[in-house]
């Protein structure tokens, strides 16, 4: 399947920008008439009709939508302190796309090498791969912020959790996720969907958070976990973070 993305495909007629539209027509050689896929960003799938081929503003009309396409169960907010070589991180911010995030923050730490990435960029890697792993909702990708302002701003309700190196008692993502749900199980909320609340995982630089950012994390509810014996690269513990909360809620999910 073939995916385009424009924001406003809900208006029933739209017009696909000038890179999806050569895309549509000039690489992919669709012809009016034809049936072409198109989603908004926001969850929803649209299969419209391609009423005008122009490379330049390629004009649809929405036969029929479908909501929730290509979700999860969950929400995953991953803060990620970038790495020294940009293109390790751009690595991250894609496979975690493919997998299943919903928000891809940048954090800059005391320990940080590198201060400035351009969200920008960033972003057309994550459109490129929500497409491409047949997603509807594309993650946001907010402006850097510092690890202080991010611990501190999270949301009160989230469950956060923060991947720390140094000695202390650190319990496993699936295990602090299973204990979540079931508490929200027991709590009897008339709300409650099966689902837990949003989920926040802080990764630090190569040289790790400093000992103020830790425990102001933990002085703010946030819970210090694990990832396993292994030393990991901060690319591939925010992989390995993205792909437990994955597969523990998919199991959650699949046995409901």
């Amino acid at each position: 399947m073939e995916l385009f993305y424009c924001p406003n495909a809900s208006n029933g007629v739209f017009t696909l920008n000038e890179e999806e539209s050569a895309h549509c027509v000039r690489v992919l050689r669709h012809k009016a008439g034809e049936t072409v896929n198109v989603i908004d960003g926001s969850g929803t799938l649209y299969e419209c009709e391609l009423l005008d081929a122009n490379p330049k503003g390629a004009a649809c009309k929405v036969q029929t939508a479908s909501s929730g396409f290509g979700s999860h169960p969950y929400k995953l907010t991953m803060a990620v302190c970038p790495t020294k070589n940009i293109d390790r991180y751009e690595w991250f911010a894609e496979k975690a796309t493919e997998i299943g995030v919903d928000v891809i923050a940048t954090v800059i730490g005391e320990h940080s090498e590198r201060r400035v990435v351009k969200t920008e960029r960033l972003s057309r890697l994550v459109l490129s791969a929500t497409k491409q792993s047949l997603k509807g909702t594309l993650p946001e990708v907010p402006e850097p912020v510092s690890v202080k302002d991010f611990i501190l701003g999270a949301p009160a309700d989230a469950l956060k959790l923060i991947c720390y190196c140094f000695d202390g008692p650190k319990r496993s993502i699936p295990e602090v996720l299973r204990e979540a749900l079931h508490a929200r199980e027991a709590d009897a909320d008339p709300d409650y969907t099966g689902n837990l609340p949003e989920i926040c995982i802080l990764i630090g630089p190569e040289g790790d958070f400093s000992p103020a950012e830790a425990g102001l994390a933990m002085e703010n509810g946030w819970i210090p976990v694990t990832l396993g014996s292994s030393r990991l690269r901060t690319e591939t513990a925010a992989m390995v973070a993205t792909t437990m909360v994955y597969s523990v809620m998919q199991e959650i999910s699949d046995g409901r």
